[in-house]
Parts: C-alpha cells; sequence; structure tokens
C-alpha cells in the first residue's frame, strides 16, 4: 500500500487515522533513541531513517543515488510494518529482539527477514522499539551492511 506524499508529515496525515498515533508513537521511539547520524526522509514511499551520502558517499548497492537505508515505517493494507535492516542483518541483533519481544508485548512475533508486523494497534511494544533502535550506530550498520553485501 504505497501512500503518496510530499513529506513525513503528509505521510502521517495519509495514513489511516487509527494507525496516525502508532506510527506517530514508533516515530517519536526512533526520533528519540536512534544513535546520531541518521537522516529521517521519505525512503521508498514510507518513513525511513537513513545513512545521508554525506557519511556513507558509496550510498545503497542496489541504486547507489540512494542513501544506505536502515529502518522504515508503513501502513501496509493490514498492519503497521517496522522494517528494520539490522535485524536482518545481525544474527545477534535479531536473537535479542526475538527474546525481548515477548517482554513487552502479548501477541505473539509476527514478522519475516527484516518488517515486523504490527496488527493490534493497541499493543504496540514502543519501548523495545526505541531500544532496539538504540543498539546499531551508523558506523556499526555501515559495518554489518559492507560484511553482508560481501558475503551475497
Amino acid at each position: 500500500m504505497q501512500i503518496k506524499a510530499s513529506s513525513v508529515e503528509d505521510y502521517i496525515s495519509k495514513v489511516p487515522e487509527e494507525r496516525q498515533e502508532v506510527i506517530r508513537g514508533i516515530r517519536k521511539q526512533i526520533l528519540d533513541n536512534l544513535p546520531e547520524g541518521f537522516d529521517e526522509r521519505l525512503s521508498y514511499g514510507m518513513i525511513g531513517y537513513v545513512v545521508p551520502h554525506e557519511l556513507y558517499p558509496p550510498g545503497y548497492h542496489v541504486d547507489p543515488k540512494l542513501p544506505l537505508p536502515f529502518i522504515n515505517i508503513a501502513s501496509q493494507k493490514n498492519f503497521v510494518a517496522l522494517y528494520h535492516s539490522g535485524i536482518y542483518s545481525s544474527p545477534e541483533l535479531l536473537d535479542w529482539f526475538v527474546a525481548e519481544y515477548p517482554k513487552h508485548c502479548k501477541t505473539k512475533l509476527d514478522m519475516g527477514k527484516s518488517c515486523v508486523r504490527l496488527k493490534k494497534m493497541n499493543q504496540i511494544p514502543y519501548e523495545l522499539i526505541g531500544e532496539l533502535c538504540s543498539k546499531m550506530t551508523v558506523e556499526e550498520w555501515v559495518r554489518v551492511y559492507e560484511s553482508s553485501k560481501n558475503r551475497s
């Protein structure tokens, strides 16, 4: 479900009303906890947090004109999605997140490779999302990205 938006606030205003508070809450956790250096912007039609070209000139290997993506938030058809490239690329971070999730949320963890699907709008683990966002600096993400890119 792609939302055409001109800014992050415009994106939020266009998601279904019952999801706006959730997306604002997730965004706040990200902004309050994400280490310095990541930029917030629209990325792939979602709210994105990226490593800007000033810090990582090669950009994203799929399209080097784009900055290196790290986290995205999206309103999908049946859920709010939190895409976190660190849990996709770092087995240690994934293991930590999977172990911590039940301590913060009564619902079963529903996730794909980097996508955490949040279906119950009244059961969002905001604090856990904030803690997850604090666990990887720009430098660490670039290191993990480079090493995983070299394995492919």
